[in-house]
């Protein structure tokens, strides 16, 4: 594979340029969608920083990037910033440490611009799919006569719709329950800092610039919300696809007597627990007495790793876990323990990443979000989709979540009539949303419907 400006390009009739926002959650899915691209016969140029291609490289799962040769990997330099830890023991949630980081990549807007007319001449047309926290970065392709530019959301359907159409909320009122679209919700309450709303709402002006929207999504789990979102872009002369998951779902899954016995614990790599926190996790996983397979790792910085500190666990621990749960200090491969057949469900946060990687494996989700788009992801898997279940409301965020409480749902999940229901509608969901991806599926259609459209 050709690593940054030194790769021979032949002529194409299009050229796709990736550009994620440096966080995990973003480069794994644009990572993704470059594999889905690239097997049509299209050169993919994926452009971060070196740290952060890297980062997006080793941690990718289910395939080898280095052994797709139509992705090319472009690398950016930020100027230097200062890259904090986050403090477990803020009363909001939100990484406000990874904002020197967010406000960094604003920086890369001229060498931007200087890839992208470089590129240009190498194609009939110049395609960019960018973050939607990326827009002032791409800013320039309107300059480049052959460029189009298309916005990448991170999040479900469903956040954007209670996010940015406040506005239409009457046009939405007959397929969403009334219940839902409460206050906190739909203002978002405590799920960002002032700081990052700023930043937020800087890039999105730039949507205006593009010739449409793409969602790793599909019409299997979030139908009437992407028919209301694309009904918008219509009304602007817009275009919009869903073609998700972007992740792999073909990945082997190998088939054990213990199927559906072990639930899976993680919160990404942007969340710290107070250590009260996790002496309460600690206690109520050995309490509720079902195999588990625990990530317990510190919040990551703004280069994407982190510091290893081995946070502390009730005295004799994991010694008296040992034969039924496992504590995972390091990177988890993720989508491979989704995909094992042991596992049985997923403590999450309900980034959108995660669920769309638990929910195409048909695997069931305990709701622990955090913040960003957490809460709204929680709503929609818990009440819409039915395929997860809460250990803490978004009500109750300032609260520590007691042992008894994750017990409780680690039990329901695991080893209740209701939880085997969840799990039930989780696997057959899964499944189609599988079937979706294969040839004339919902989700293949869209993507044969967005690749005839850049290659017209």
């Amino acid at each position: 594979m050709a690593n940054n400006d030194n790769c021979e390009l032949s002529p194409s009739p299009a050229a796709v340029v990736m550009v994620p926002l440096p966080l995990q959650g973003h480069l794994n899915q644009l990572l993704h969608l470059s594999r889905l691209i690239s097997n049509h016969k299209i050169p993919v140029h994926f452009v971060s920083t070196t740290t952060h291609c890297r980062q997006a490289k080793i941690r990718v799962q289910g395939w080898n990037p280095l052994a797709v040769n139509n992705i090319h990997f472009h690398e950016l330099q930020t100027p230097s910033y200062v890259s904090p830890t986050l403090n477990p023991n803020s009363t909001t949630k939100f990484p406000s440490h990874l904002q020197p980081l967010c406000e960094a990549t604003t920086q890369l807007r001229h060498p931007m611009a200087s890839l992208l007319r470089k590129l240009s001449t190498t194609t009939r047309r110049l395609v960019i799919i960018h973050d939607s926290l990326m827009g002032s970065v791409i800013q320039d392709f309107v300059t480049i006569p052959n460029s189009e530019s298309y916005t990448f959301h991170s999040v479900s359907a469903f956040t954007i719709l209670l996010f940015t159409l406040r506005t239409i909320r009457k046009q939405f009122q007959n397929i969403i329950d009334p219940k839902v679209l409460t206050y906190d919700y739909l203002l978002f309450e405590d799920c960002f800092t002032s700081e990052f709303k700023k930043f937020m709402a800087m890039q999105h002006d730039f949507t205006k610039l593009n010739s449409g929207r793409i969602y790793n999504s599909c019409r299997i789990m979030e139908h009437p919300m992407l028919d209301v979102l694309e009904k918008e872009e219509m009304n602007r002369n817009k275009k919009l696809w869903a073609f998700g998951p972007f992740n792999p779902v073909d990945i082997k899954r190998t088939t054990k007597r213990d199927k559906d016995t072990v639930i899976f614990v993680s919160f990404g790599t942007t969340t710290s627990f107070t250590k009260e926190q996790i002496t309460q996790m600690a206690i109520g996983l050995e309490k509720s007495e079902q195999k588990f397979i625990w990530a317990l790792r510190d919040a990551a910085k703004g280069d994407g790793f982190v510091d290893i500190i081995k946070l502390e666990l009730p005295e004799g621990y994991e010694d008296r876990i040992k034969g039924r749960g496992l504590v995972v200090r390091e990177w988890a491969p993720q989508l491979e323990i989704l995909a094992h057949q042991a596992t049985g469900g997923f403590m999450s946060h309900y980034g959108w990443n995660s669920c769309m990687e638990s929910i195409s494996m048909g695997v069931p989700i305990v709701a622990w979000p955090m913040h960003s788009d957490q809460p709204t992801n929680s709503v929609l898997v818990t009440n819409f989709m039915k395929v997860g279940l809460t250990v803490r409301d978004w009500k109750r965020r300032y609260e520590i979540v007691v042992a008894e409480d994750i017990e409780k749902a680690v039990r329901t999940l695991m080893a209740t009539k209701e939880g085997a229901e969840i799990r039930k509608r989780a696997m057959e969901m899964g499944d189609n949303v599988r079937k979706s991806m294969r040839e004339d599926g919902l989700s293949w259609l869209q993507l044969q419907s967005f690749i005839e459209h850049i290659t017209r």
